[in-house]
């Protein structure tokens, strides 16, 4: 038996290596990941620069304690607030922790105003992680159950104006939202509710949290996805793509939010430790090079183009395209879990997603030829799936 938690429902697949986009097992056979580690691995595996800084960082200075100033962290908070709305950022290990600090500086802010408010509003097919915050905010009763009494101060409603409307008053301490839903079936949330949504918190005298873990950090073809609507929020969650492969969170806020996390109202042990701070830095130079988003657009563009015509070519098992830049989605027709263990088959890692959604999250270096390589790979799928219809 194994000794870990049974809590994963793991594929029988073990990788050795990584090159890129692809993964190799002990036996030499190759994959194309269109994972990424869900969408964690911006620069595919093995990357030789944020190799190569790592083991240099590793050979100095790991680990200090927040008690004393890390330079590293200095450095990466600058160039984040520098490209982004935010003032402030905190670090932290992964999404989740950085999910919870964006809460707690919500209500923290409130606080300050000596006008304290709990209420966090979600929306129907979030995901906010696994904390039992996290998963009060989600509301998805597959999350909830057997975790109970979940934490008090949030309310999830449709993903609609109408639903908002329902729940939205004077104890909101903020609205929380991703602007692409990931886990809930890449679902774009349109410019014009964003623009709604930021307009009725000013009108309450609520704060905007974006959760832009997963659609984050270049993902949308942009560096954050709330660029496309121009709608600023107050407060930011980022993860996954932001390490490009190493453990890294960090929480983003503007100044009037972040302003209010006093010493001793926060912390994190390992968060913003010199090691991660410096795959971060890289990270965030390789892309802020001129040619790294307009790499991602063309690449979005050309997979668009090549799935819409597989979706076109294959009408029993496909319905539509979801998703912006590389964060994508093959809403299917048929079983999309199936889809997803077909094409294990067929050497190309997919992630499932809900409303029967395949997520497609490559990571954002790859060439033209390595793109195809890994669609054709999904057309052999979706062509032998037909055959057996």
């Amino acid at each position: 038996m194994s000794h870990v938690y049974p809590s994963y429902n793991r594929a029988k697949l073990a990788f050795e290596y990584g090159e890129g986009p692809w993964l190799f097992d002990a036996q030499g056979a190759r994959y194309f990941d269109f994972g990424a580690g869900v969408a964690v691995n911006s620069f595919g595996h093995a990357h030789p620069r944020l190799a190569s800084v790592l083991s240099d960082q590793a050979s100095k200075l790991w680990h200090v304690s927040n008690l004393y100033e890390i330079p590293g962290q200095e450095a990466l908070a600058q160039k984040l607030c520098e490209v982004s709305f935010a003032s402030y950022a905190f670090f932290t290990n992964s999404g989740a922790e950085a999910i919870e600090c964006a809460i707690k500086t919500a209500r923290r802010f409130h606080f300050d105003q000596d006008m304290p408010r709990s209420k966090i509003i979600s929306f129907e097919g979030c995901f906010h992680g696994r904390t039992l915050a996290g998963i009060a905010a989600s509301g998805a009763p597959k999350m909830v159950d057997g975790f109970g009494p979940m934490p008090e101060g949030f309310a999830r409603v449709a993903l609609s104006e109408e639903g908002l409307a329902e729940e939205l008053d004077e104890d909101t301490a903020a609205i929380l939202i991703e602007p692409i839903q990931g886990e809930g079936g890449i679902r774009t949330v349109s410019d014009e509710f964003l623009k709604h949504i930021r307009k009725e918190a000013d009108r309450v005298g609520a704060l905007v949290i974006f959760d832009e873990i997963q659609c984050g950090m270049g993902r949308s073809g942009r560096m954050f996805a709330y660029e496309h609507s121009g709608v600023e929020p107050d407060i930011m969650a980022l993860a996954k793509g932001i390490g490009g492969g190493f453990p890294l969170g960090a929480c983003l806020a503007n100044e009037r939010a972040g302003r209010t996390m006093v010493a001793g109202t926060h912390g994190s042990t390992y968060g913003g430790n010199p090691l991660a701070c410096r795959v971060g830095l890289e990270v965030i130079d390789m892309m802020g090079e001129d040619e790294f988003l307009p790499h991602v657009n063309k690449l979005a563009g050309h997979a668009a183009q090549r799935l819409g015509g597989i979706i076109a070519d294959n009408p029993e098992i496909f319905e539509e395209l979801r998703g912006e830049g590389l964060m994508l989605g093959l809403k299917c027709k048929i079983d999309g879990v199936a889809f997803v263990e077909a094409g294990r088959q067929n050497g190309v890692l997919t992630v499932p997603a809900a409303e029967n959604v395949v997520r497609l999250l490559p990571p954002l270096n790859m060439t033209i030829e390595e793109l195809d390589a890994g669609i054709d790979l999904l057309e052999k799928t979706a062509n032998e799936m037909k055959a057996k219809l």
